[in-house]
Parts: structure tokens; sequence; C-alpha cells
């Protein structure tokens, strides 16, 4: 467990490491040494020199993502010894953010399945500075929660199926809400079945868990805009009937990292007492198999009225979403923002590679700012477009739409244009869907991310938010 300070330069401290970020060999005393062990000024290489208390990582750039990733680089060399300290000079203070987020990201771990159990090491991390004064203060806080919100996600993402089903994404809903006195309202499968909600109770129909629709909402006096997020929370995908092959099974759990990460920016909305209102919607379902199972062929009816012939059972998140959407538009009046996110689709992730969202919409502008606030808040993400042509794909003979388009290629694209027949027309250029299924849970680390769950969609969301006006 890492505790954070913010130290001003005059506080003398015990002694511990020194982190230095180098971006040029000649900066440093040290600099035979680190020659004699080949280490370069370079992105994620770190030396730990002992005998002078010095931890030395290299940096390429003084954006927030080098800067993040080269202090989660040092903070994972300082967690791997038995000391207790470490502490960095920050001259560009511009960096604070980046540090923090930076440490508290990279310190994070997932124990909870280990039958030995090692003990918590408490270790601090200095950040010293000229002089503290209050903005300082104010971004460490904000830092220091925004990592909470993500590391929440992480926890809740790598959790197993067996231990976290629908009901149990419910009742975490709830501790969030207790916790930040967010309003919180459950809603079960009677309600889908007596509200036209056929596409998202089909989805969890064959499952012993049942199917939940979970709805936070953070209302201040005064908001300056109303917010919804939607989230896909598949809580296990075996792909229904068009069974999954058993190796794309094991990562499933991940299915319901949108849902996670609404949870999580609603966490860190009421923390951070964000002047929107906002409300949190997730679609929590299990897709099993079973002698009720929803088929393809199949026609379901969304809550919007739009029929919907299945293709494929395991292009179930779209439904989901579906009737989550029209419930969002039909329940909450005058919205400013409408955005969805799910791993929904390989196809980005072949696309555009598993580090990236893939961000659609029918606005230009609205899409270019949702790019330019991920990239700044050191999450990647590049604006995928829609087409007249692709959009004849899902065309149904049958129904209103195929879950499914009748093409191989574009398919993250297709199933965005699917989840647009299910926005309202004069909600058409507020809505953005983010495809996150690449960057959401990873089967390695990377930067200052663990192997497993990232928390994709938390920072760059609450970057938006703070960046309104």
């Amino acid at each position: 467990m890492l505790k954070i300070n913010l130290v001003d330069k005059e506080k003398k401290l015990k002694s511990g490491l020194e982190i230095i970020i180098l971006d040029d060999l000649n900066n440093t005393k040290d600099k035979k040494v680190l020659k004699t062990l080949n280490f370069e000024a370079k992105d994620e290489c770190c030396e730990l020199l002992l005998q002078s208390s010095k931890i030395y990582v290299g940096c390429e750039a003084n954006d927030y993502d080098s800067i993040a990733i080269a202090v989660a680089t040092a903070i994972k060399k300082f967690s791997s010894t038995t000391l207790k300290s470490a502490k960095i000079h920050l001259k560009d203070t511009k960096n604070l953010k980046a540090v923090v987020e930076g440490a508290l990201l990279a310190d994070y771990k997932f124990t909870n399945y280990k039958s030995e159990q090692k003990k918590i090491k408490k270790q601090e991390f200095n950040i010293v500075v000229d002089e503290i004064n209050k903005k300082l203060e104010d971004t460490l806080n904000e830092s220091i929660i925004i990592s909470e919100a993500v590391n929440k996600v992480r926890d809740m993402v790598n959790t197993t199926p067996g231990d976290f089903y629908p009901e149990i994404m419910a009742e975490t809903a709830k501790d969030i809400a207790m916790e930040t006195e967010l309003e919180c309202k459950i809603l079960d499968e009677k309600y889908l079945e007596e509200n036209s909600m056929n596409a998202m109770f089909s989805v969890g129909i064959a499952s012993v868990h049942e199917s939940k629709l979970i709805h936070l909402a953070h209302k201040p006096k005064n908001a300056k805009k109303k917010i919804v997020l939607v989230g896909k929370g598949l809580t296990y995908d075996s792909g229904g009937l068009s069974l999954k092959p058993a190796d794309f099974m094991t990562t499933m759990k991940s299915d319901k990292s949108g849902g996670c990460a609404v949870l999580g920016i609603a966490y860190a909305v009421a923390k951070l007492n964000l002047p929107i209102e906002l409300h949190a919607i997730v679609g929590a379902v299990e897709n099993m198999i079973g002698g009720n199972a929803y088929k393809p062929d199949d026609v379901l009816t969304a809550k919007n009225g739009k029929t919907i012939e299945v293709k494929n059972t395991d292009a179930e998140g779209r439904l989901v979403l579906a009737d989550c959407l029209c419930y969002a538009q039909d329940e909450i009046e005058s919205i400013d923002y409408i955005f969805d996110y799910a791993t929904l689709t390989g196809a980005c992730v072949v696309g555009v590679g598993e580090y990236t969202t893939g961000i659609m919409g029918n606005n230009q502008k609205l899409k270019q700012e949702a790019v330019k606030h991920a990239l700044a808040s050191g999450e990647y993400a590049t604006s995928l477009d829609f087409n007249r042509f692709l959009r004849k794909t899902i065309k149904s003979d049958v129904a209103d739409i195929n879950n499914i388009a009748s093409t191989r290629y574009g398919g993250a694209i297709t199933a965005g244009i699917f989840l647009d027949n299910f926005i309202k027309e004069e909600n058409k250029d507020k809505w953005i869907h983010f495809d996150i299924a690449g960057p959401a849970y990873v089967e390695k680390a990377w930067g200052y991310n663990p192997f497993g769950a990232s928390g994709a969609g938390v920072r760059m969301t609450l970057e938006f938010f703070k960046n309104l006006k």
C-alpha cells in the first residue's frame, strides 16, 4: 500500500530512495556507473543503485504518459525492495498529476485468489516541491481519487464470474452509492419484461443469475450539464448457443468492463463533487446456455419497438446496450451527452490494437473532443467513422435489423451503427460509443497497467468532464 505525500523542499526527510527521471545520461554524476550497467535514458529503462540510494529511470518526453510510465517503472522497482520510503524532486509541478497517477496505478496488485497472502508493505512516496500551495494539494487529492476509481474498476473486472454475477454487481453499485451518497435504483427481470426490454431480458434468460438494471445518479445543485453513461455489464459471456471456442472463454470475466467503468466514473464524480448531473446505467447480465436460451433465428423486440433478428447469440452486448440506451432516454429528460462503454467487438482489437479505444458516433466534433481528452488523460483512443455502405450490412429481411452484419469487415463500426438505431433523433449528435475491447483487459503488463484489467474509460471520461464549459 503506497502512501503519497506532498513535501516542501525545506522539510528534512528521513533517508530513503531517491527517484531520478533522466532524459540524458549527461545530466547525472552517476553517468559512468549507469553506462557500465547499459542503462539508457529511454522509456521503461530502470536501475537501482543501492550504494547511492537512487533509482534512475529513463524518459523520452515531457508529456503525461511518458512521465507516468517513468514513475510507474520506478515505483515497481521501489516496491520490490524492503525500503520504507522513496522521494522525487518535482521541478515542473505541471507533471504532478502524471507522477501521482503513475505511482498509484503501478502500485496496484490483485492477489485475492492467491492461497498465500503476502503481508501488505506500507511504503511512502514523497513528492518534493519548491512550495506547497492549494492548487497542488487539489491536484494531489483529485489524482488520488481518480486512481482509486481506476483501481476499483480493476478489482471488479478481475474478480471471477463465480464471485461477481449480476446480483453482486448490483450490491457493489449499492455500496458505491452508500459511500458517495449517490441515488441508487436496482431493477429486476420483472421490470425488464413489463417495460418491453426484451433484448436485454433474452440475453440473460438462460442464466441461474437474474439480470439487473443498475441506475446510479449524482444530482448536485446548479449542475452545468446532464450526462448519461451506459455500460455493458456482461459478468460472464459464454457466447450463448453460438458458443465461444474454449480459448476465447478464459478472459470473459472482463466482458463487464464497460459496466464497471461506468460505476468507477460515478464513484469519482461523486467523490470529486463535479458540477454535473450524472446518470450511470449498467445492464448486468450473464450470457449462458440452456434449454430456455435465446437462439439464432429469434426475433427480439427492443424497448423502442425496433425488431432485431438474432444471427449470433455471441453478439449479445449490443442487445443489452440497446435496451439500456432506450431506458436512459425514456427516463431522463434534457440530456446533454450520452456515452456508452463496452468490450463490444474483437474487430476493434484487430483494427486498432489491444491498447486503444475505438470512439464512434454521429458528431465529428464531439468524437474529436473525446479523443483529445483521452490522449490527455493517458489513455489511447482513435475515431472510427460510420458510413452509408456499412449501414446496409445490418439490414434484415425478417426484422428491422440484424444483430451482426452480413460482412466480416468493419465489425467494430457495424456494431456501433447497430447501437445508433436505439438513439433518438434529438440525441444523435449527443451520443458517443466507446469500444474498449482492446485496453480493458490485456494478458500482460503494459506501462503503468498490470496483467489483466486496466480500468479503461475512467480517466478519459473524467478528463472530458473536467473540461466541460
